[in-house]
């Protein structure tokens, strides 16, 4: 079968792999659409701190059950979502119902091989049922699940002000989901066309740019109080460090991106506010199940997510392109059948 493999950094191509072998307990899928990532954009470019090459790359997408294991409720021809966080099943984290953070985690196109490729096995508990929902669809879920995860995680309430920072997909997806539990949602980000793209949408009720006043437009913004929640969706210390400073006293911080750097912060500034501080990491089956209802019932303006496309051959020359090309991008699909 053909995958597309990042055999070093800024080296990608298409090779032939050997067809996947169903293990025990596996569900064999046929792969029709893969989401490209930020992820994947740090595996061509060589700063993901955790991969080893070569590798089959992509974690998001969607397929149908070629073959099932027997007494399975997964049927051959139904269109799936997959959840890229293969557990151990027996560590803490999973004793306690968090396989999100296993401490063995095995992320499908990080850890081991993805989702980019015609055919794939993996372990039925991380292969749901996508209900109504089209390919493209499915497809989408990983993405926006780690949104909906963190706001889970931030338990905020109806009408309360929630400031998400980074309007990439992550971001977009957190302020979406934010948005539906109740939350009054402003968007910072310091592409003007983003953010215009957020509230054009309805993703975001207003926009505040990540410029050098950005203290201040925060505080005008709060009457000088801060937001009651703070999602930092960007991937940037110097961002996520900041991100302190615009939090409400009694607030929450969900830190949702993740650097390689070590976060610093004033503890007299974070004491004083009474603070919580939360990390969120990838999402469960209950987080993936949150945003195929959510899509289902039309809260989701996917169309206008899904803004670029390309092929499994196209994705060769795409991938790297779009890793450089950003402008008017917010999520990729490559199309198989």
């Amino acid at each position: 079968m053909q995958a597309v493999v990042c055999r070093q950094p800024g080296e990608i191509a298409i090779e032939e792999r050997p067809e996947p072998a169903r293990g025990e307990a596996e569900v064999l899928v046929g792969v029709r659409r893969i989401g490209i990532c930020g992820t994947d954009f740090h595996i061509y470019e060589g700063s993901h701190p955790f991969l080893q090459y070569p590798r089959i790359v992509g974690h998001e997408f969607s397929g149908t059950v070629l073959e099932a294991p027997a007494g399975s409720a997964l049927k051959p021809g139904e269109t799936v979502v997959v959840n890229p966080y293969i557990a151990c099943g027996s560590c803490i984290a999973c004793r306690n119902g968090k396989p999100n953070c296993c401490m063995k985690i095995a992320v499908l196109g990080v850890h081991r091989d993805g989702g980019m490729c015609e055919r794939i096995s993996i372990p039925e508990r991380n292969v749901y049922p996508a209900g109504k929902l089209t390919v493209d669809q499915a497809a989408s879920c990983e993405f926006l699940a780690i949104g909906a995860h963190a706001v889970a995680r931030s338990q905020i309430k109806t009408g309360q002000r929630a400031l998400v920072i980074g309007a990439g997909p992550i971001g977009l997806g957190a302020a979406l989901f934010a948005g539906i539990a109740g939350g009054d949602i402003t968007i910072l980000d310091r592409d003007p066309e983003r953010l215009v793209f957020a509230v054009e949408n309805g993703i975001a009720a207003r926009s505040i740019a990540a410029d050098d006043r950005v203290v201040e437009s925060v505080a005008a913004a709060t009457g000088g109080e801060g937001f009651d929640i703070v999602f930092d969706a960007t991937g940037n210390k110097a961002s996520m460090e900041g991100a302190f400073r615009h939090v409400a006293h009694g607030g929450t911080l969900v830190l949702v991106s993740i650097v390689t750097e070590t976060i610093t912060f004033s503890d007299p500034e974070f004491h004083k506010r009474e603070m919580t501080l939360m990390g969120s990491r990838n999402a469960t089956r209950a987080d993936f199940e949150r945003v195929i209802a959510a899509i289902e019932s039309g809260k989701v303006p996917l169309p206008k997510l899904l803004t670029h496309r390309t092929s499994l051959a196209g994705a060769i020359t795409d991938l790297p392109r779009w890793a450089q090309e950003k402008r008017g991008l917010v999520k990729a699909l490559v199309e198989l059948g």
